[in-house]
């Protein structure tokens, strides 16, 4: 995989480098579109990049309160 700096990520898919460092963190979740975009920058797929869980009930009642 290509190596960069988060801002050079960051300005090659047209986001902030906190979205990056968010997206690092597991703590933003990518639209599909940025998600595409990333993948597309390191030439993998998403699934190489990004897992996506199914929440439980209780994991989404913790995300809609925080």
């Amino acid at each position: 995989m290509k190596r960069m700096t988060q801002q050079e990520l960051a300005d090659k898919v047209g986001v902030s480098r906190q979205t990056i460092i968010q997206l690092e963190r597991n703590r933003y979740n990518p639209s599909l579109l940025l998600a595409h975009d990333i993948a597309d920058v390191f030439e993998v797929p998403i699934e190489q990049i990004f897992t996506f869980k199914k929440l439980t009930e209780d994991e989404q009642t913790n995300e809609e309160t925080d």
